[in-house]
């Protein structure tokens, strides 16, 4: 890996689908990890990605190694999101209409420790801006929000030297909401069926 052969690329729309399948591999890669231990599929991936493919103000950001892409992160209105992430919002009188979501980040293990997590947030912030000050002049987001899964301390697959990505985030100006949660459902590694996970929302202003 060479560092100086790294790009950074944000796509929408179809510009996505060359790089959908790689993509797919590296969520389920990444996130068969703790704190996730998801046991992934094909199939729900490309579903789950066509979105950010088929929504006009959905986006991307591409780590690309010699044009493969080594890492992702994706964004997109919390209007296009499903009822189980909006309705936390509406619960506490946040209109969807006002917040950008931001997905996942995942990224191959041989990448990290060069900054590539912080240029994730700095990208999709970036992007949230120009949208709301280019084409959402009537209806601005004010508000950048994700959510992260919820595991306890004893967790037996919890390996002894995790740690948490709580001050990353806090460093990127989040703060945790402890009381607005939802549940996501998936299979973990060694499970026969999916089932529920807690997770707990995240959320900053948007400086424009």
């Amino acid at each position: 890996m060479n560092p100086d052969r790294l790009e950074i690329v944000v796509v929408s729309g179809r510009e996505l689908l060359p790089h959908l399948e790689t993509i797919a591999r590296l969520r389920i890669s990444v996130f068969r990890a703790f704190p996730y231990l998801y046991d992934g599929d094909m199939a729900y991936e490309r579903r789950y990605l066509s979105t950010y493919m088929d929504k006009p103000e959905a986006m991307t950001v591409l780590v690309l190694d010699g044009g493969k892409a080594v890492g992702a992160s994706t964004a997109l209105p919390l209007t296009d999101e499903t009822d189980e992430v909006k309705r936390p919002f509406l619960d506490r009188g946040i209109p969807p209409e006002e917040v950008f979501y931001f997905g996942e980040s995942v990224l191959e293990p041989a990448y990290r420790g060069l900054g590539l997590g912080v240029r994730f947030f700095e990208e999709r912030e970036k992007f949230a801006r120009l949208k709301a000050g280019a084409l959402r002049e009537d209806r601005p987001w004010r508000l950048l929000a994700f959510c992260a899964v919820d595991r306890p301390a004893d967790h037996p697959m919890r390996p002894e030297d995790y740690v948490p990505l709580d001050r990353f985030w806090q460093n990127r100006g989040f703060k945790k909401i402890p009381d607005m949660q939802t549940t996501f459902s998936w299979k973990d590694i060694g499970d026969s069926e999916e089932t529920k996970k807690s997770m707990t929302f995240w959320l900053r202003e948007l400086d424009l």
